[in-house]
């Protein structure tokens, strides 16, 4: 079982931009690909900041070790460290962006989980689909 984080934001209702889910835990692309995983994610200022501590910890490791060993270690140790903590960094990204955390939800898939977390929520999941193109057409006023 994967543990997820709903995270809603709730100014237009719309599923695929209004609500998030998080898998929490260890995450193998951030670890790989650290920068290129934030850019994924759209997470800019996360991707910049990210690309600027690995090379400069890269660097800085080079310069004071002086072994390309002691580089890979100390690269390798920040990844590791970025793989653990990326669940909180899309968090406290989603977080800037106006989502806020209503739920934890355990389940084998982000699909499954989505699933348990709106048939707990039933309000909210009549919200999403009352919000579907038909819907808004019919709030329209008349011309």
């Amino acid at each position: 079982m994967r543990v997820y984080t709903v995270h809603l934001r709730r100014h237009g209702l719309i599923p695929d931009q209004d609500l998030v889910l998080v898998r929490e835990g260890f995450s193998f692309w951030a670890f790989l690909f650290t920068f290129v995983w934030a850019l994924w994610h759209c997470m800019w200022w996360t991707a910049l900041g990210l690309f600027i501590v690995m090379m400069a910890a890269g660097l800085g490791a080079e310069t004071l070790l002086g072994s390309g060993l002691g580089s890979f270690a100390v690269t390798l140790a920040l990844a590791l460290a970025i793989g653990y903590l990326a669940g909180d960094l899309r968090c406290r990204d989603l977080q800037a962006r106006g989502f806020a955390e209503v739920g934890v939800v355990a389940a084998p898939d982000a699909d499954a989980a989505l699933f348990r977390f709106l048939d707990q929520q039933p309000a909210l999941a009549r919200d999403i689909l009352g919000s579907g193109s038909d819907a808004r057409l019919s709030r329209a006023p008349a011309p």
